[in-house]
């Protein structure tokens, strides 16, 4: 469509809109009077519902994504509402001469209480959702056109006409191929030979080779083999090692006062620093010495 075609549109579209508005303008304001507005708070109450309705179209159409979804969603709802308010202004003859009791939509309670709501919650719904749109329209970001750059195609055309020898990344270097040397021709006589053959001496039958003996050798490891079977005398511990009577007494004095609750065979073991078995062995002793004390 031509830029003419456009502007015709859009002026049609205008007229249109302006048509409805004052025809949608009486109800909006004979509403407004009968839920208390002053007169000139219902001159502007048509502006403010249906003007919204014209804010969220324009939010609409430069809006995307999630932003375009809730502009649509607020354009629906207004036009509910503008719809419900002059359904009800055309159902009660009293609303056309402002001769209705104030709060009073409807015969029904409930049915003027939702409208006494709708009616009244339009004007601060305008304030927050036409902020809301305003700010969206205002912050969002069309998704720029890339513009040919002249020297974006020069420098193209240079890369395209540019040498082998001229990249960045060279060649790679020729391999050098050794030439095999072939054996000589030699001429073959496939005619029969009119010598008489001579007998070849045969030459002498080669000793055998001696029997190459087979032994075991070790695989090299690439770790340090960890030393095995007897340890040297230099890597043991100079503790001296202790008899069973030595052990019996230095438990006898490590545990003189334990309760014969913790008198353990794990805790002989830690506190005298031997093995389980022995640790086992002074615990029974200590137990029967126990005993024998007790009994005395």
């Amino acid at each position: 469509m031509n830029r003419t075609g456009r502007v015709l549109l859009v002026a049609a579209l205008v007229t249109v809109v302006a048509m409805a508005f004052r025809v949608s303008w009486n109800a909006l304001r004979d509403i407004a009077n009968a839920i208390g507005a002053d007169h000139t708070a219902a001159t502007l109450y048509p502006f403010v519902v249906d003007g919204l309705m014209a804010l969220a179209l324009v939010a609409t159409l430069v809006l995307v994504g999630r932003d375009r979804t809730f502009a649509l969603r607020v354009l629906g709802t207004y036009t509910l509402a503008s719809l419900v308010l002059n359904y009800v202004h055309g159902l009660v003859p009293k609303l056309h001469g402002a001769t209705v009791d104030w709060g009073r939509l409807a015969d029904w309670d409930p049915a003027n209480w939702a409208l006494v709501l709708l009616a009244t919650s339009l004007p601060v719904g305008s304030i927050y959702f036409g902020s809301d749109l305003v700010a969206k329209v205002l912050h969002h970001r069309s998704a720029s056109i890339p513009t040919p750059d002249t020297n974006a195609e020069k420098s193209a055309e240079t890369v395209r006409n540019r040498s082998t020898a001229d990249l960045t990344e060279s060649t790679p270097a020729p391999v050098a191929v050794t030439a095999v040397r072939m054996p000589d021709p030699v001429t073959v006589d496939f005619l029969k030979s009119a010598l008489p053959l001579k007998p070849v001496p045969t030459a002498a039958t080669p000793a055998p080779a001696p029997a190459i003996e087979r032994r075991a050798v070790a695989a090299e490891s690439p770790r340090p083999r960890r030393a095995t079977g007897r340890v040297p005398q230099a890597a043991r511990s100079s503790r001296p090692k202790r008899t069973p009577d030595q052990l019996l007494a230095e438990a006898r004095m490590v545990t003189a006062d334990w309760p014969d609750a913790k008198l353990t065979a794990e805790g002989i073991r830690l506190a005298v620093h031997t093995s389980p078995a022995n640790a086992r062995t002074l615990r029974e002793a200590l137990r029967s010495e126990r005993t024998g004390k007790a009994v005395a």
